[in-house]
């Protein structure tokens, strides 16, 4: 390795400089005690050291026109539309990096005022919660890829995604951009999608690390939570995450955690992430987050995002007055390097502003089917025949909901509604009912005041559902085969959804009940597409209609890939990720959600208007199916629920000898017993000797989904279970312990699904 010993502001010895900098490798120890990384650190001044632990602020534009070209030191419009970048420090050959959301694609500005004659779309692929739907890593990592070579070919270093918090309640309003109310699927899944960002060569930023389940007062929400439901639950996801795929850096969230800010936590950013996981990368800051820059550094939280002038005048004014540890800085600026060193933007690369998008808008259309959930097939109601003559009824039907708001939407070229993805597949649709329904949504829609500021990160008051007179009802049903009602809803960063938007309205109601009640007495089936990106209440009314799939929010290739499902093009194979519940407070987690406000006669504070507040986890482990499934209490639906066109069989299921000291092997055959290709998903679950449970196995430790099957054909599947795997967190000693004793292990198509059960004794003690 070359070493770098001096520094000099002329061309030749900046050149030199550079290309001493560029032999670096990272990942090798350094020789001869010899760390060429602490030598560029040393060759910086205080200044410098602070600048690049800083952002260079956020711009806020007027419009989604910028400027063009980076500009001095700061990066900023080198990407029209990006995050954020950090500050280049030229004479010493560190460039400034560009950092842009987001979790269901890349966030960027379609225009540029230097450029009025180019469009610059980014690919709008499926919500996290969709992804994770399709149980299928490979899928997923493919979804990622095309992720990433957006990413690099249009100049950005690091995504910030994916988002991987727990969906612990239904009213998060960031749910859809997470994956599941399970630490081990959500892990498995980020992890997929990192390594298939990662592979082009740019970073990812696996956020928002941690507990930041709420965005309700999120900047000031202290999560109280014991430390054992903090490392099972809640911490889990993301050290599978980190020890399967490194991704490059970590974003800190918003809240508290048991008092202190995530990111001034020594304890979650050094000890636990660094020390206990091995983390290689660097922590960020979410924007704008926390309140001490100098506690935030010396915790271990590296890069401060956006950045500002007083987060740089408190850092200078204490490392001058010898109240910061330069040595913390001095490690943060390391961290940051280390990260550089390996962009796109560090190695020159040549990015050429034009990905491959019809090719992206294939894999998301791919991943949009393969997530898609059904729920109800009564009497085989789908798939439908070609030339189906379909009534199309529901507001969301003509506007798709494609994804959520805020940092997760994408500006993407075209979005396929549901009514052109039909038309793409020969279906027959009404157009009176067409015509209606496009008049009643552009009218509403005219009515609507621009959002301006910060409204326009909010997600819309949606347009009330049209009401429909019962006579147009009666011509649609003596002029079409089938009717189809898609029900939507919409969420979005900066507020939970409320209780409304998890019941139906009174015009959905009406709308499905007369739907439903004409139809029927023709003895016509009636389907319901659901357009949401979290569960919603289904029990009041699913039995009025005959075929239910839950299309989650599918992003620019909607109306295709649900096309592609209700025609029979895909068999659906998509599993629940969440328990969808009879009542939404049979969640535990329903008490005291989101929190309370600690002052209420306080004035809300900051852009956000939020307040300092607190919310007790007291729930503890007992989240989504874990609490559902000890007492076999009742839900609309299970976790890892899914049906089929066609039916599978389970057979020769064997399990290997276990004694703790090596992994247990399982076996499991899965044979397609019906009439139409397709897929499934097996799942492990397993509960431990300390387990409160009742005939349900608590937890899921593994799962894998099926090659497509043809009819009568099968796999055999295997699942390697490491005696590790099965340790719980011990809060007394500070460990994770295997407990000796017996587990019963159990082999299913959902939680409550199961096809066999086994129980294995343990000997013992694993740490």
């Amino acid at each position: 390795m070359r070493t770098i010993t001096g520094v000099s502001k002329s061309l030749t010895q900046l050149a030199a400089i550079v290309a001493a900098v560029s032999s670096v490798h990272v990942s090798a120890a350094p020789t001869l005690g010899v760390d060429p990384l602490a030598d560029v650190v040393s060759a910086m001044s205080l200044q410098e050291k602070i600048k690049l632990v800083r952002g260079t602020g956020m711009e806020m534009p007027q419009s989604d026109e910028e400027s063009g070209p980076a500009v001095g030191e700061t990066g900023k419009g080198k990407v029209a539309g990006a995050a954020g970048n950090t500050y280049a420090i030229p004479r010493l050959g560190i460039p400034s990096i560009v950092l842009a959301d987001g979790p269901a694609g890349l966030r960027i500005q379609p225009h540029r005022k230097n450029q009025p004659d180019k469009t610059f779309y980014a690919t709008a692929f499926p919500i996290a919660t969709l992804l994770a739907s399709t149980w299928d890593l490979s899928l997923v990592e493919e979804v990622g890829k095309s992720m990433g070579e957006e990413t690099k070919e249009y100049g950005v270093d690091i995504l910030l995604a994916p988002g991987m918090n727990i969906q612990r309640y239904p009213l998060g309003g960031r749910n859809f951009e997470y994956y599941s109310e399970d630490p081990l699927l959500t892990g498995k899944v980020a992890a997929a999608m990192v390594r298939g960002i990662q592979s082009n060569g740019v970073g990812t930023s696996i956020k928002h690390y941690v507990a930041n389940n709420h965005e309700w007062n999120r900047n000031q929400l202290d999560v109280k939570v014991d430390e054992k439901t903090l490392q099972e639950i809640y911490l889990k996801g993301f050290e599978i995450a980190v020890k399967e795929s490194q991704p490059w850096t970590v974003m800190s969230s918003y809240n508290k955690v048991n008092g202190t800010y995530t990111s001034e936590s020594y304890d979650l950013l050094s000890k636990i992430l660094r020390q206990d996981w091995g983390f290689q990368g660097f922590v960020m800051s979410d924007w704008f987050g926390g309140a001490d820059p100098m506690a935030q550094i010396e915790a271990g939280n590296d890069l401060l995002m956006p950045g500002t002038d007083k987060q740089e005048q408190t850092l200078l004014a204490a490392a001058e007055a010898g109240k910061l540890d330069e040595t913390a800085l001095d490690r943060s600026v390391k961290a940051i390097l280390k990260i550089i060193l390996k962009t796109p933007t560090f190695q020159g690369y040549d990015y050429s502003d034009a990905p491959n998008l019809k090719h992206n808008a294939q894999v998301a259309r791919q991943a949009a089917a393969e997530g898609m959930v059904l729920l109800k097939n009564h009497n085989h109601s789908l798939p439908l025949t070609p030339n189906t003559k379909l009534a199309i009824f529901g507001n969301a039907s003509y506007q798709m909901i494609t994804g959520g708001t805020g940092s997760g939407d994408v500006n993407e070229a075209y979005s396929v509604s549901l009514l052109q993805g039909l038309a793409n597949q020969d279906f027959l649709l009404s157009e009176p009912l067409n015509s209606l329904y496009s008049a009643y949504l552009r009218e509403e829609t005219e009515k609507r005041p621009k959002p301006e500021g910060f409204a326009a990160f909010l997600p819309q008051t949606p347009i009330a559902e049209m009401p429909i007179a019962k006579e147009a009802v009666l011509q649609a049903a003596e002029a079409n085969e089938v009717a189809l009602i898609t029900l939507g809803r919409t969420s979005g960063e900066f507020a939970d959804r409320d209780e409304a938007n998890f019941s139906l309205s009174e015009a959905e109601q009406a709308l499905l009940e007369t739907v439903s009640t004409v139809f029927k007495a023709q003895g016509k089936p009636v389907i319901v597409v659901l357009n949401i990106g979290g569960p919603i209440e289904m029990v009041s009314w699913r039995d009025k209609v005959d075929a239910i799939l839950l299309a989650w929010q599918p992003g620019q290739e909607s109306g295709n890939a649900i096309a592609d499902i209700l025609d029979g093009e895909v068999t659906p194979s998509g599993k629940l990720t969440s328990s969808f519940p009879v009542n939404l407070h049979d969640f535990p987690s329903a008490k005291g959600f989101p929190g309370v406000v600690d002052d209420p006669t306080a004035k809300p504070s900051s852009i956000m208007g939020t307040q300092p507040s607190t919310v007790s986890y007291t729930d503890a482990g007992k989240v989504g199916y874990r609490y559902f499934n000890a007492g076999n209490k009742p839900v609309a639906y299970p976790f890892g629920f899914g049906l089929s066109y066609t039916s599978f069989k389970y057979s020769d299921v064997k399990f290997s000898k276990f004694d703790g000291s090596s992994s247990l092997t399982i076996d499991v055959t899965v044979k397609n017993t019906g009439k139409f290709s397709g897929k499934e998903v097996v799942q492990v679950y397993a509960s431990s000797p300390t387990s409160t449970i009742s005939a349900n196995p608590a937890t899921l430790r593994a799962f894998q989904k099926t090659r497509l099957l043809e009819p009568g054909k099968a796999e055999t599947l295997t699942f390697v279970i490491p005696a590790e795997s099965l340790a719980e967190y011990n809060p007394d000693l500070s460990t994770w312990q295997v407990v000796e004793g017996k587990y019963k292990f159990a082999i299913g198509s959902s939680s409550r699904q199961i096809h066999k059960r086994k129980t294995v004794s343990l000997k013992g003690v694993v740490k």
